[in-house]
């Protein structure tokens, strides 16, 4: 199928945004930017997981 064929009303979920080394401070925050990072990932691959599980055959990349 291609992108015309996506449903507006369920849309796939975008990938959360990377951020580059330079934008962590160095200070140790908790939780780092690259934590929360991690934690938006791990929550995007699922939310993509059950998208395509509603939308066989719709290819969305994953990262």
């Amino acid at each position: 199928m291609t992108e015309a064929h996506l449903d507006p009303a369920d849309p796939p979920p975008q990938p959360p945004y990377e951020p580059a080394l330079e934008e962590c401070c160095g200070n140790g925050c908790e939780p780092c930017i690259f934590d929360t990072y991690a934690q938006a990932l791990q929550n995007y691959r699922a939310e993509l997981k059950a998208w395509q599980s509603r939308h066989p055959g719709i290819d969305v990349p994953s990262r």
